[in-house]
């Protein structure tokens, strides 16, 4: 196994959007530390960028953070009308849902209560929220942040996803819950200093006790990945795999290339986004 050729307990670059290899550069601290004010003062916040920025991974993260203060409503597949969404969030809070709106809306502003009066306001996280596919959806979230007491809402609200996300939420229709939005961040690539720094943090979350990739190596994987973690991870590993069949202990730039070849992100066209 190749782990055990280069000294990893683990795979350091996992796809899974485990929380414990999550690298906080300053831009991922900063996004932490708004989510968390935002749970904290039960804002609805918004957290966008491109497909493999480590959206997924930071929200793990603040789960992880939260533990089990409060509960956590996490929706990952929004494809949801209105009643369907309605039901989740329901199904979520541990209630049986009712059929009709004015009903299921009574069910989880009692539970809601609840919650308040043992100090325990829950969250609503919607990860790939860009896929939510009716404005009517979104109007309801925007009515489940009606919640709220003379002083403060009884749920927390994290809306996550794609660039388009952001642009959709700034059209007319969609004003009233663009102003209920108290926090928002956009995570971009890694800058190039940035992109060891997350290469070796892995390797030591894996175990590894030393680094493999030689400065070629890092500065070719940048080239070819824009900086966007997913795709560091997997032209990394790769790499790996390549020289481990070579029986190499060290990753140079040619082996990213050709990595990066293999998955079709050509080096010197951009960074590959898919």
């Amino acid at each position: 196994m190749f782990r055990d050729f280069f000294g990893f307990r683990d795979r350091p670059f996992g796809k899974t959007p485990n929380p414990a290899y999550l690298y906080e550069s300053p831009q991922h601290r900063e996004a932490l530390a708004r989510l968390e004010y935002a749970v904290e003062e039960k804002e609805l916040a918004l957290l966008t960028g491109d497909i493999g920025s480590g959206k997924t991974t930071l929200s793990r993260a603040l789960i992880d953070r939260i533990g089990e203060s409060r509960p956590v409503v996490l929706l990952i597949n929004p494809r949801f009308t209105p009643s369907q969404l309605l039901r989740a969030v329901a199904v979520g809070l541990g209630i049986q849902p009712k059929h009709f709106r004015n009903d299921l809306l009574d069910q989880i502003h009692t539970a809601l209560y609840e919650l308040y009066e043992q100090k325990r306001e829950p969250l609503l996280m919607i990860d790939e929220a860009q896929l939510i596919p009716h404005k009517e959806t979104f109007d309801e979230i925007r009515l489940l942040t009606n919640f709220q007491l003379d002083d403060q809402n009884l749920l927390s609200v994290i809306l996550i996803g794609q660039p388009e996300l952001e642009r959709r939420l700034q059209r007319l229709p969609y004003a009233a819950l663009r102003q209920r939005i108290g926090m928002q961040y956009t995570l971009g690539p890694l800058p190039p200093e940035e992109t060891r720094a997350y290469v070796e943090h892995r390797i030591g979350v894996a175990g590894g006790m030393t680094n493999p990739f030689d400065r070629s190596a890092i500065e070719e994987l940048h080239r070819v990945t824009g900086g966007i973690p997913r795709l560091i991870n997997t032209v990394a590993t790769t790499a790996l795999l390549d020289a481990f069949g070579d029986d190499a202990a060290i990753v140079d730039g040619a082996r990213i290339t050709a990595a990066a070849r293999d998955h079709r992100i050509i080096a010197g066209e951009g960074s590959a986004r898919g």
